[in-house]
């Protein structure tokens, strides 16, 4: 390996790590990604400049696909609304996915095939990037809302597990016949592809987050399989770093929802959810003057954010109701759930891009202990992390997850757009309980008229 391509890596590596070290801290999230960004940028640059056997040619398209593929991910990135995040990082996590199986593809169709122990990593990393590319490619699809009711058959886990069993039996044709055999390659490729697209397809929405997570650990693991083979360390390094976190963040979510990976996979949640139907109970408003007044003369109010208010766009007004409620003395915090929204870290996104103070966000934990002293708890948007028959109700498909104790607080607001059930489909009791009231609309619109009543108090 040429000393400058070494040495790139060795750089790339450093600042990979370094990135995803900071990353892991809301406060230094933004610097994390620009370093493992610049890490990225390094690792490409070195081996187009210095990698084996490269030619003009081949540089000059290294470089090229750099500025395409940046430029549009830039311009994607800056116009996406934050409904639609979820959607991007399904996308680019299947991207990558694919990329690391395309580079076992041409690797294998070119010149020199590798054989033995480096065709084995080659072939692992095209089964599981493809894996991952068709997995995410559903959960693109779903997330975006243009594929709602889970694809369902009897036998479907034994169907599943056949086609495991052929895909191992044509990696091992593959490896039998020392990397010649192109024809199986081709098939080793689209029966992977195809299997994520399957395995994916009865997953219902409520355990996205998790789905989401675990492909981001296959794409890392592919990637860091891809660099065994092509002998990358920066590969190696970035693939291991992003797997072993992924993998971390799928068991954390996992647990979040009281659920293992097995469950989530193959459990087949929400079967139950049809025997809950939406809106059942007695609901009681709140007009907006009460509301505003409920608020205003609050000592403590927690705000429980969900994908709603990522759908109304409404985290600005979110943040400007919070400062306004602070210059009243009213101690506001907002209480976090591990899978509320979409994906992993939904609502910290939402409310950091708003201007939220990060000391102001409390996880399940810490907010839990504290609802039977809040005056008020103001909920937007959400619904399944706040159902409290996931503590009462063993009937319930949510039993046994954790929720936000919600129910516990002095007085409940929800804003809420009609009587629907969430995205698991299930009725929520706390909608019809003693002390809840709703205010139904727009998020961001009533959150605005809200700011205005507390205004002229």
């Amino acid at each position: 390996m040429h000393e400058g391509a070494l040495l790139s890596d060795l750089v790339a590596c450093a600042l990979l790590i370094g990135g995803v070290k900071a990353m892991s801290h809301p406060r230094l999230a933004r610097r994390g990604i620009f370093i493992a960004g610049v890490g990225m940028l390094v690792v490409i640059v070195g081996n187009a400049v210095f990698g084996p056997a490269v030619t003009g040619l081949r540089a000059g398209l290294a470089f090229l696909a750099v500025a395409l593929g940046g430029g549009l991910a830039w311009y994607e990135s800056r116009r996406v609304a934050m409904t639609a995040m979820p959607q991007m990082v399904a996308l680019f996590n299947g991207l990558g996915g694919g990329a690391a199986a395309l580079i076992v593809v041409t690797r294998l169709f070119e010149p020199g095939r590798p054989t033995g122990l480096v065709l084995l990593f080659g072939l692992l990393a095209l089964a599981i990037g493809g894996l991952s590319f068709g997995g995410s490619g559903v959960a693109l699809v779903k997330l975006a809302g243009r594929w709602s009711k889970p694809l369902r058959f009897r036998f479907q886990n034994g169907v599943h597990a056949l086609l495991a069993f052929v895909i191992l039996g044509v990696g091992v044709g593959v490896l039998l016949h020392s990397g010649h055999g192109s024809r199986l390659v081709v098939l080793l490729a689209v029966l992977s592809v195809f299997l994520g697209v399957a395995a994916a397809a009865p997953i219902g929405g409520a355990d996205m987050p998790v789905v989401i997570s675990l492909y981001n650990a296959l794409t890392g693991i592919a990637v860091g399989v891809d660099g065994l083979m092509l002998g990358n360390p920066a590969l190696i390094v970035a693939g291991t770093v992003v797997g072993a976190s992924g993998i971390l963040l799928t068991r954390l979510m996992a647990r979040a929802m009281n659920r293992s990976l097995g469950q989530v996979l193959f459990a087949h949640f929400g079967d139950a959810a049809a025997s809950g139907e939406a809106g059942s109970g007695t609901y009681k408003e709140m007009d907006l003057a009460d509301a505003a007044v409920t608020l205003a003369y609050a000592r403590r109010v927690r705000i429980v954010p969900g994908y709603g208010l990522a759908t109304a766009q409404a985290q600005h007004k979110l943040a400007e109701l919070t400062e306004l409620l602070r210059q009243r003395n009213v101690e506001v915090r907002f209480a976090i759930h591990p899978v509320a929204g979409r994906m992993p870290g939904h609502m910290n996104v939402l409310l950091a891009e708003a201007g939220v103070p990060y000391d102001l966000v409390q996880d399940l934990e810490e907010a839990n202990p504290e609802f039977p002293q809040i005056d008020v708890a103001l909920v937007i948007g959400a619904n399944d992390v706040v159902n409290p028959g996931a503590r009462t109700n063993p009937a319930s498909p949510l039993y046994g997850m954790p929720v936000l104790d919600v129910d516990r607080a002095r007085r409940t607001l929800v804003i809420k757009r009609g009587r629907g059930t969430g995205f698991a489909g299930i009725d929520n009791p706390l909608f019809s309980a003693e002390l809840t009231y709703l205010l139904y609309g727009d998020a961001k619109a009533v959150l605005g008229q809200l700011v205005g009543a507390i205004k002229s108090l």
